[in-house]
């Protein structure tokens, strides 16, 4: 008992203490970081050796556009080797992403309540899937709309062959910008779930949300009405499809009791 008491006099044990939790974590985040790092690095090295097959799928929808016998530029000299490069690495992420969240979770799992696990994973596993979702409606839909929309206004004395880091850069700002946009009903459902906010305030704020949609589109999308129109319109949907979600599946407000007279 006298050594158990001299040790919690001590100033320095009880710091090494308190540093033997921290390392702990700091050196399982360590592992879990390495591992999600080396699932990508895997499916990356896998799926190098299809690059030109690659990017040839992704550019798939702007050929199509492009008047027959056209091809895409590569104006830097390294272009046509970095660019292939970055999209299978990206594409590498995107395979690997269940796995890396995966690992997330499982790192902080072991600090959550069992009401919040029950929480957490549903919203993952469901935004994984509609940022998938909104990924093939942008490829499958908005691409192939758009290009054959812009390619139909240039002029016969111009030739519509962009560059392809510049088709890279639009087409991850494109994916991001739809990916993001069908997480809007998980959003709604989250906010309602944790109590900031109820569906008669989410209905509220509809008018809102039809303007700021219309707005953010206007930011993200080229500088034309169908690109603009493919984010926006899909947008309010998924708002409205959220607040159907609340409203039959939501967190309900509680009635004030009436009081006894």
């Amino acid at each position: 008992m006298a050594n158990e008491k001299l040790s919690y006099e001590n100033p320095e044990d009880e710091e090494v203490d308190r540093e033997q939790p921290l390392m702990s974590h700091l050196l399982e985040l360590r592992t879990r970081l390495v591992r999600a790092a080396l699932s990508v690095v895997v499916v990356f090295a896998c799926l190098s050796p299809f690059m030109k097959q690659i990017f040839d799928v992704l550019s798939q929808p702007l050929m199509v556009a492009l008047p027959q016998g056209s091809k895409m530029l590569a104006t830097g000299v390294v272009a046509p080797f970095f660019v292939p490069l970055k999209v299978t690495l990206f594409l590498a992420f995107l395979i690997a992403l269940p796995y890396v969240l995966y690992q997330m979770w499982a790192f902080i799992a072991p600090g959550l309540y069992k009401r919040e696990k029950r929480l957490v994973f549903p919203i993952l596993f469901s935004s994984v899937l509609m940022f998938a979702v909104g990924m093939l409606y942008c490829y499958f839909v908005v691409f192939r709309m758009v290009f054959l929309f812009i390619a139909g206004f240039s002029p016969e004395s111009v030739n519509f062959a962009p560059d392809i880091d510049a088709y890279f850069s639009f087409v991850i700002t494109m994916f991001a910008a739809f990916g993001l946009t069908f997480e809007v009903p998980i959003v709604v459902m989250v906010l309602n779930r944790v109590g900031a906010a109820s569906y008669e305030k989410l209905a509220k704020i509809r008018p809102y949300v039809i303007v700021g949609a219309f707005v953010l589109a206007a930011i993200v999308t080229p500088p034309d009405v169908l690109s603009q129109c493919l984010l926006a319109v899909p947008l309010v949907v998924l708002y409205q499809v959220g607040l159907w979600l609340v409203k039959y599946f939501g967190k309900k407000d509680h009635l004030p009791e009436p009081s006894g007279e």
